[in-house]
């Protein structure tokens, strides 16, 4: 029986930044991959209406996901509308139950934009609430029996709010996915533009580059590198629970204690 890995990401293109190295390694491994993403993206731009924008933006996901040959599922809200509300709490948690994960990659707790870090509590808490029958979904999906283990990515950047470091307890080796990671997030066209001009960003697709290159150097195993965190198990998963570090052997090294 194939296992399932499902990685949520609050926008699109998230999952292609910072977790869709490991996706992919986990997909080697024999997982079946899944990718939510939470928002449309509706305010990824700075020329096109709402509507045109999320229908651009959606057509952009599926590529990216169909490249990562993972199964989708469409966003729930729209951009600065990912809030910790039941309602959207309700939507999440049914795509959570539809997947079946056995591992769930999602963003780091602490993230540069709000977005991403309540995006992280609403699939922590799904998660969480995967197996209890009381708990009502939208729509109403069964509830979900066994062991899920949780994984947080590092944040967008490599660091908190602040601008103080994030470090991770685990590194993944990403250096025979990177390629098609990089062609995955080159599906987001629309993005370039508009990070460029919002953020200030010379290459959406160097950034990325960049930022998988130095997790790597912090790693002092890999060239190139995706650092995770293991959320706590209770309430998930077996106490001694790591599936992702069993999954992907010598190419998952944890963190030095230094």
């Amino acid at each position: 029986m194939s296992k399932t890995v499902l990685a949520i990401g609050a926008h699109p293109d998230d999952v292609e930044f910072m977790m869709a190295g490991t996706l992919l390694m986990l997909a080697r491994a024999g997982y079946e991959p899944h990718i939510f993403v939470v928002a449309s993206g509706s305010c990824g731009t700075a020329t096109d209406d709402r509507a045109t924008v999320s229908r651009i933006r959606l057509a952009e996901a599926q590529n990216a996901a169909s490249l990562l040959g993972a199964h989708f599922y469409e966003p729930v809200t729209d951009d600065l509308e990912i809030l910790y509300t039941l309602p959207l709490l309700r939507k999440v948690g049914a795509v959570v139950r539809k997947a079946k994960p056995d591992i769930v990659l999602t963003h780091s707790p602490e993230e540069y934009m709000e977005d991403h870090s309540t995006a992280c509590r609403l699939a922590v808490t799904a998660t969480f609430s995967r197996g209890m029958r009381n708990f009502e979904t939208h729509p109403p999906t069964a509830p979900i029996p066994g062991n899920v283990t949780l994984y947080h990515a590092l944040p967008y950047g490599l660091c908190d709010p602040l601008g103080h470091p994030i470090a991770p307890g685990m590194y993944v080796n990403i250096k025979d996915t990177i390629t098609q990671k990089r062609h995955a997030l080159a599906c987001h066209e629309s993005q370039k533009q508009w990070l460029d001009e919002s953020q200030g960003l010379d290459s959406y697709l160097h950034a990325m580059d960049d930022m998988s290159r130095e997790v790597g150097t912090w790693s002092g195993c890999y060239e190139v590198a995706e650092g995770w965190r293991k959320h706590a198990h209770l309430g998930f998963c077996d106490a001694q629970s790591d599936p992702l570090r069993e999954a992907l052997g010598a190419d998952a090294c944890l963190a030095s204690a230094e």
